[in-house]
């Protein structure tokens, strides 16, 4: 019901690369123009500075000192379970209040908000928390940051199957009368809660209640085994000194041979490894390539056992609340809506890309025809993908000069100016407010309106942080000049007790120009881990995927900035999560344009190369179609079948490969236990490929031929951004499209999507 942390990090796994083993090259020739742009303000320029000389430009008020994110209280550990305390006496009494609602009217139109200042007061400690647990390099603080974590996620879960709360919410939502008193956001809140609760078992009597909080436990523990499971290390497998030969790679390939021979043993090859994979793409002999293979798929019997105990357990908790399957209780708030829907999607989106990809497979059979010297095109197995389609860097679309962390940060403020009139600006911490001197904020100003946000910047890799990349909500959006607080009738008493979450709420809240209500403003976390820059090696220069990466996640930052909306269960990013990924992956597709790669250069004119650098890659069709196939086996795990005391996670995924895959599955391999996704994405796997084909037709139809035009950008924000998760992204879509087809959402418009061509050159998949 409550917001709760996971939807509030969204994660970014670390990124394989893509696959550029048989490539072509679009066009001979390169032609140049001058296009002509804002010019780079002195402010976007500062952040090169900031990002690529650090220790020069450290940047901390000498004279004033803080806490964390400016809370003066958050200046040690230990606030931070005082906070917790704080907050957790605040919310009872709140709770208190809205379950007296009844008692009038006028408390019963309150109800919504006072049921989102609650969710905010407690996320507002809990999404905080969660940051330190995977940032702050202290250990104290992290500990702290797991007790306040826990205490109030264990008061939250009590509020998410609170009888009188869901009968107050229930009391509201039967009067028309109130209804109609409520905006569409507010009503769109409520909804949220509402179907929340239902989901918790609410309605149900008191023992099949206490069976689905059971049900619950049981699912996080089976997922964090499975989890466990899924990143164990695989056992090794034996290769004989006589099958590397002719190995491709003459670096690791010729070490590889000589500790052969001086051992005089076969070579024991792990999964995932340096050596597993120069074997995978180098290896001309299939034996090698086939065991190491298999190897890196196995799974124990227990694994498959943890696997199918959390997917039966899953479909149990669907049965106890009167739902067919997971997927049907998982998707009644998606933009899917149900299995069907997703199947015809998926089933769509197979057919549409079934042909590109049986074409790149017969490009891949001819060259192991030609390899084998055979007279008959061979069946490409799955050991043979890398051999034959090996995997390369991404690439820009056209030559670039080395890219440093600043200089892709003063694009992205210019590329946010020409589009938003939003630019990013450096700005001096306070001494305590930052938990470690890699750490750098920055304003998001608006032209109109000044600062509507901040984004603080922990991007360089350090020991102890969390690995990979991510973007974390650690402040909603919020209205809060209308909260009555006064109603809460706070026992006197109880002011010291609650003065630290007041205090903690009270510096979040401002007045923007123009306006005369008072916003919470947002405040967010890039999380990443590049290289650090240092003296001897200069700034960071980032690889090509690393600049798709922070592209990717800025997008989820501005969606959290535009998104200001009144209530902060649907604030930014606090959306469905098949649409959340839209704006992020959109931002990606700006850097196939060279116009937007022009705002790299300081100077007020640029000469691109419209062609140059450019390539088709085929073999990322058998990738798409792979993720398809994952999705498809995501909906069977998830679907009614699991209960059938027959069913067989393996066999279930080598019936859909050989029935629907281009590559037929290898007996004895069970890839389905590291599957991560599975719990994480359970029954919503689907969400990345949508989004992707929704990205893709939006930027090919909107922005395409005019990437930086501000009234596109304009229509973009005003359609789709502000709203966050307020509006019912369908209509979102279709308006931004120009597609009154799509805006009922019905099976017909989840197959148009699925017709709609994914974009080839972004949205790795495990981009998140």
């Amino acid at each position: 019901m409550l917001a709760t942390s996971a939807r509030n990090a969204l994660p970014i796994l670390k990124q394989p690369f893509r696959f550029r083993g048989c490539l072509l090259t679009r066009g001979p020739a390169a032609s140049t123009k001058v296009l002509h742009t804002i010019p780079a303000t002195p402010d976007d320029k500062s952040l090169i500075s900031l990002f690529d000389y650090p220790k020069s430009t450290l940047r901390l008020s000498p004279f004033t000192s803080t806490g964390l994110f400016g809370h003066q209280s958050l200046s040690h550990p230990q606030a931070l379970i005082t906070l917790a305390d704080s907050t957790l006496v605040r919310a009872q009494i709140l709770t208190e209040r809205i379950l007296r609602a009844r008692e009038s009217r006028d408390e019963l139109l309150k109800v919504v908000k006072n049921l989102d200042r609650l969710s905010d007061m407690l996320c507002g400690v809990i999404d905080l928390a969660e940051l330190i647990r995977n940032a702050h390099p202290d250990r104290m603080w992290v500990e702290a940051a797991n007790n306040a974590y826990e205490m109030l996620c264990e008061f939250m879960n009590i509020l998410n199957t609170h009888v009188g709360l869901y009968q107050v919410l229930k009391a509201v939502l039967s009067d028309p009368t109130i209804v109609k008193t409520l905006t569409p956001e507010a009503y769109q809140t409520a909804l949220i809660f509402w179907r929340d609760f239902e989901k918790s078992a609410i309605n149900l009597p008191s023992e099949q209640r206490n069976r689905f909080v059971s049900l619950s436990s049981d699912i996080l523990v089976l997922g964090r085994e499975f989890l466990k499971g899924a990143n164990a290390a695989r056992p090794p497998t034996s290769i004989k000194p006589s099958e590397l030969t002719g190995l491709k790679d003459k670096g690791m390939g010729a070490r590889l041979q000589l500790q052969a021979q001086f051992t005089q043993r076969d070579l024991l090859v792990y999964p995932g490894s340096l050596q597993a994979q120069m074997i995978m793409r180098s290896a001309p002999d299939e034996e090698p390539r086939r065991r190491v293979y298999i190897a890196a798929n196995s799974s124990t019997p227990e694994q498959i056992h943890i696997l199918e105990k959390l997917l039966h357990t899953r479909a149990e908790l669907a049965r106890l609340v009167g739902r067919e399957s997971f997927a049907h209780m998982t998707l009644d708030d998606k933009m899917a809506r149900s299995p069907d829907n997703v199947r015809y999607f998926l089933d769509a989106l197979m057919d549409h890309t079934r042909p590109f990809a049986r074409r790149a497979l017969k490009t891949l059979s001819a060259r192991k025809q030609l390899h084998h010297g055979i007279s008959s095109l061979p069946i490409i197995q799955a050991w043979d993908r890398d051999f034959y389609c090996p995997p390369e860097p991404p690439a820009p679309p056209i030559s670039l000069p080395p890219l440093t962390l600043g200089t892709v940060f003063m694009g992205l403020s210019r590329l946010f100016q020409h589009l938003y009139g939003i630019s990013l600006r450096p700005t001096i911490a306070t001494s305590g407010e930052l938990w470690h001197g890699d750490v750098h904020k920055l304003e998001v100003l608006d032209e109109e309106q000044g600062v509507i946000g901040w984004i603080y910047a922990d991007l360089f890799a350090r020991r102890g942080k969390a690995s990979g990349a991510a973007h974390y909500t650690v402040r909603c959006s919020r209205r809060t000049d209308d909260d009555d607080e006064p109603g809460d009738n706070i026992p006197e008493e109880t002011e010291p007790q609650i003065h630290q979450s007041r205090e903690f709420e009270a510096i979040k809240r401002h007045r923007l120009p123009g306006q005369n209500c008072i916003f919470q403003l947002p405040l967010v976390v890039l999380l990443c881990e590049f290289a650090r820059p240092t003296i001897s090696r200069g700034p960071t220069i980032l690889e090509w995927h690393e600049v798709l990466t922070l592209f990717h996640e800025m997008g989820h930052a501005m969606h959290s900035m535009i998104g200001r909306t009144e209530y902060q269960n649907v604030a930014g990013t606090r959306c469905a999560t098949d649409f959340v990924e839209l704006p992020s992956i959109l931002m990606e597709h700006f850097l196939n344009s060279p116009t937007v790669l022009s705002l790299f250069d300081a100077d007020e004119t640029y000469t691109s190369r419209q062609i140059g650098n450019h390539h088709e890659d085929p073999c990322h069709s058998i990738d798409t179609y792979s993720q398809i196939l994952l999705a498809s086996v995501d909906q069977i795990y998830h679907s009614p079948a699991v209960l059938d005391p027959s069913f067989d996670s393996t066999v279930e995924l080598a019936k859909l490969n050989n029935t629907r895959g281009l590559i037929p599955h290898v007996p004895g391999t069970s890839f389905q236990t590291q599957f991560s996704h599975l719990f994480g994405y359970g029954a919503t796997y689907y969400s990345y490929l949508f989004d992707r084909a929704i990205a893709s037709r939006v930027w090919l139809n909107v922005f395409s031929k005019d990437p930086l035009n501000r009234g596109l950008g304009e229509k973009y924000k005003h359609e789709v951004l502000r709203y966050g998760g307020g509006k019912d992204p369908w209509q979102m879509v279709s308006t931004l499209l120009k597609a009154p087809e799509l805006e009922s959402g019905d099976a017909r418009a989840m197959g148009e999507v699925g017709r709609w061509k994914i974009g080839d050159d972004v949205g790795v998949t495990e981009r998140h």
